[in-house]
């Protein structure tokens, strides 16, 4: 194995985490700026109120969007059981 194979294989590795966890992250940002938004206009400084929606929303996509990781990371880890002969070459 040389080092440019292994800086590969880690930035595939980081690449496929990165793009699974993305939709989850994304929600819950933006449902994050809009709860703070309508916190700062309307002065309710409930702390229940940023974590509910934030956690509904980030489940809500997480179940919408299972599917898809799954078959990222099932297309990942069959490529990488397939090509072992070719790793320890």
């Amino acid at each position: 194995m040389t080092p440019e194979f292994i800086i590969g294989f880690a930035r595939q590795s980081i690449e496929l985490t990165l793009m699974i966890s993305l939709p989850m992250l994304g929600v819950g940002l933006a449902v994050g700026l809009v709860v703070s938004i309508f916190q700062a206009a309307t002065q309710i400084q409930e702390m229940t109120l940023s974590f509910i929606p934030k956690i509904l929303s980030i489940f809500l996509v997480l179940l919408l969007t299972f599917p898809w990781i799954m078959d990222k990371i099932i297309t990942y880890t069959r490529d990488l059981f397939l090509n072992i002969p070719n790793y320890i070459r």
